[in-house]
């Protein structure tokens, strides 16, 4: 079972589907999408546990983090 992570202000919401599930699999990459072009920064971990960013929708990923751009002022 892969996870996408969504970061926010108030915390993360979870969103798990089955990579062999068609349906899963096309709400998992339409959530892609939308986050990515809402301004989010998408990223994997690698083996050795550091963060990867990634451009596009991988099926094969078991766990995907998507985290807002920082605001400062």
């Amino acid at each position: 079972m892969a996870t996408q992570i969504v970061m926010n202000s108030t915390g993360d919401s979870r969103h798990f589907f089955e990579q062999d599930d068609r349906n899963g699999l096309a709400e998992a990459e339409q959530r892609f999408k939308k986050l990515t072009c809402e301004g989010f920064t998408a990223a994997t971990r690698t083996a050795s546990g550091d963060l990867k960013l990634i451009r596009s929708f991988d099926p094969t990923t078991e766990e995907t983090l998507f985290y807002p751009h920082l605001v400062g002022g």
